[in-house]
């Protein structure tokens, strides 16, 4: 008896350990030591806001920058929330994508609880993150956003997905309003995301942990990990998990961006969450790519589709909110003779 009980407290203890060492990975990736000169040279600000749940977090905000050559309208009123994956900081995917990104608009990078330079909180691949995407659309309210796109790799998508579907788009604008507060206490206008790009992105979480584990039958494995979150945790990520959420996300424009050989999240695990996909989303398949690598390997398409994306959502929010234009539509990324100006 006692030989048999034994091995499944072992089992125990592992799974245990296995779910602790998924809710607290690595704060920084070994590569982000040679980043400080780069991160240097984007200029910015380094600044603390705190997520919905009260962890304090960092992030980086970048003013936008003009696109040498092409006459983007640049308006102050509008942002790029960009989230990293399960481990490391914000700083390798400022490195890599906000140098494009800011062409469109201004970025603001943000550490995840538990990463880079935010407080500790657990990591739950998307589940609590969505209180770190709340506090950051706060702090750009603050400043005067209205209107935001999330742009999320791995983890990073799939807490950009999770966000639409659990915090709304932000087209009501007072649901979150107390009605009777005085106007002087009244918050600040939650901006609208008006687009996601989720990079990377598994369909649900098994999948995206048991590609990540080397041990047999690694699905089993993942699932008694997760399990093992959940009763840390009082409530399952896998509660919004992209293929339980994604048609939640429409009509907000969703591209959805995915490596043909990403070994993490294989293409057909992909196809079933374009499948499950509103009819607003836009897909970008990257050949030879694998996990979280389509950028480094088609640097000049990736740069193109997403900037395209990017303006197009931006172009049409800025018209169904009714900003006073030269033209009244206009192609993304064509020129404008006069500055457009918010309305009041």
């Amino acid at each position: 008896m006692a030989a048999t009980v034994l091995p499944f407290a072992s089992f125990g203890l592992l799974v245990r350990r296995g779910a602790n060492r998924l809710m607290a990975p690595p704060r920084r990736l070994p590569e982000e030591a040679g980043l400080v000169s780069e991160l240097d040279a984007l200029g910015g600000e380094v600044v603390r806001l705190r997520s919905r749940d009260g962890t304090r977090l960092a992030a980086r905000w970048l003013p936008a920058a003009p696109d040498d050559g092409v006459a983007w309208p640049l308006d102050a009123h509008e942002a790029i929330l960009l989230l990293h994956g399960w481990n490391g900081s914000i700083a390798p995917d400022m490195v890599e994508y906000a140098p494009f990104l800011r062409r469109s608009a201004a970025v603001l990078g943000l550490d995840f609880g538990g990463h880079g330079d935010s407080d500790d909180a657990p990591t739950t691949f998307g589940w609590r993150e969505v209180e770190d995407v709340a506090g950051a659309l706060t702090w750009l309210g603050e400043r005067g956003i209205r209107r935001v796109v999330i742009m999320g790799s791995s983890m990073g998508g799939i807490t950009a997905i999770s966000a639409v579907a659990v915090l709304g788009d932000g087209a009501l604008a007072a649901a979150d309003a107390d009605p009777d507060a005085p106007v002087p206490s009244a918050p600040a206008p939650r901006p609208r995301i008006v687009a996601v790009v989720a990079d990377s992105v598994a369909p649900d979480l098994v999948t995206a942990v048991a590609n990540r584990i080397h041990t047999p039958l690694p699905r089993l494995v993942a699932g008694r990990l997760l399990a093992g979150m959940a009763a840390h945790l009082g409530a399952d990520p896998r509660a919004t998990e992209p293929i339980r959420v994604v048609g939640l996300v429409e009509p907000v424009p969703l591209l959805l961006i995915a490596g043909a050989d990403d070994r993490t999240v294989p293409l057909a695990a992909a196809d079933r969450l374009a499948a499950a996909a509103g009819p607003s989303h836009r897909r970008l398949v990257v050949p030879a790519a694998d996990h979280g690598l389509a950028h480094r390997t088609d640097p000049a398409g990736y740069e193109s589709a997403v900037t395209e994306f990017v303006r197009t959502a931006l172009v049409e929010a800025r018209d169904a909110a009714g900003i006073l234009r030269e033209e009244p539509r206009r192609a993304a990324g064509a020129p404008s003779g006069q500055p457009h100006q918010e309305p009041i």
